[in-house]
């Protein structure tokens, strides 16, 4: 009797585990899926991060948006290891930054360009620009070279023909204008505005101050930005498999027509 019962009791187990191992296997709990963090400016970047959140979860990720407000600090989270990835800025800046820091990163893909403009509240034309006038610019290598560069283009300066992505005011050969440059921290550009005659401000910021790049800059760079918008990652993640699934994507026909659904031209897919 004792004998019965326990194979009764044996036999019943067995049957509740099968049941249990042959549930939905599409269903999973968020314990089961592989978390990806990965760090963003709010906008675009956290936006365009939450779009793609549930095509990520039916792939067996969990994505973490990890939102930062400057540019240093996700550069910094990605070396100690606090987040898988970071997604708010261009090649270029990626490798002054590492070159300053001696930060290894690099690119895991492009997904969008961020055309920089030229922004004020006292002119509505370049032509207006006064003598003497002071223009505000980001104030990292990269972004600050890219500023004198929107300014070359348009022949209110020139810069030396060799003056490359990361000319400074060293660089400047012609200035009819003698137009004065205070460089600061990028995020505070838009708030500049108020005090200074002109401000070159990165999209993300301009979007963040309430600024439409296509109807509030004087001027904008083109669609031929060398400046599109990375993916970054450390080395040693470039074959992980996570990764690759989160640049797909960010890299789908989904997210172009979002992009282009409700930026309106201020962002331009890459892809």
């Amino acid at each position: 009797m004792k004998k019965s019962l326990i194979v009764l009791l044996v036999s019943l187990l067995v049957f509740t585990l099968f049941l249990n191992g042959c549930g939905d296997i599409n269903t999973s709990s968020d314990d089961e899926l592989k978390v990806l963090r990965v760090g963003a400016t709010p906008l675009p970047h956290a936006e365009l991060l939450e779009f793609i959140k549930p095509t990520l979860e039916e792939q067996g990720i969990k994505l973490q948006i990890v939102e930062f407000t400057d540019y240093v600090s996700p550069n910094v989270a990605l070396d100690s290891k606090e987040i898988d990835a970071n997604f708010f800025q261009h090649v270029q800046y990626m490798k002054s930054f590492s070159r300053e820091r001696d930060i290894e990163m690099v690119s895991a893909g492009k997904v969008h360009i961020e055309p920089l403009g030229l922004y004020s509240k006292s002119i509505s034309s370049i032509d207006e620009l006064k003598d003497g006038a002071i223009i505000t610019i980001p104030n990292d290598p990269s972004n600050e070279g890219r500023a004198l560069i929107l300014l070359d283009s348009e022949g209110i300066i020139e810069l030396k023909a060799d003056a490359g992505l990361e000319a400074t005011e060293n660089d400047i050969i012609s200035n009819p204008k003698n137009l004065v440059f205070k460089p600061i921290d990028a995020a505070q550009l838009p708030r500049s505005l108020e005090d200074v005659d002109a401000a070159i401000i990165n999209t993300n910021y301009a979007l963040e101050a309430k600024l439409n790049p296509i109807k509030d800059s004087i001027l904008i760079e083109g669609t031929d930005s060398p400046y599109a918008n990375i993916v970054a990652i450390r080395p040693e993640d470039t074959n992980d498999e996570a990764i690759k699934v989160l640049i797909e994507a960010l890299q789908s026909d989904e997210v172009k027509g979002f992009i282009e659904e409700n930026y309106n031209g201020a962002i331009i897919p890459a892809f």
